[in-house]
């Protein structure tokens, strides 16, 4: 299974929070923040800190998406 970041995006959008404001706010390193931006893999903490800050639960910044290959 793959990771999807988009539902973050899109929240930060809504709430008209830039995803560097977000950074900042939040001290992520600029690695995370490529990560995130690939779907890759980020620590859990990291993704509570974003609900919490974006006072949401996880399933609203982040989906699993089936390989294809399988």
């Amino acid at each position: 299974m793959k990771i999807s970041y988009k539902k973050l995006w899109i929240r930060l959008a809504e709430k008209e929070i830039s995803p560097s404001t977000m950074r900042k706010n939040l001290n992520i390193a600029t690695g995370t923040m490529t990560k995130l931006r690939r779907n890759e893999e980020v620590a859990l903490s990291i993704l509570l800190r974003i609900c919490d800050y974006l006072d949401c639960n996880i399933g609203d910044i982040c989906d699993a998406i089936k390989n294809k290959d399988y």
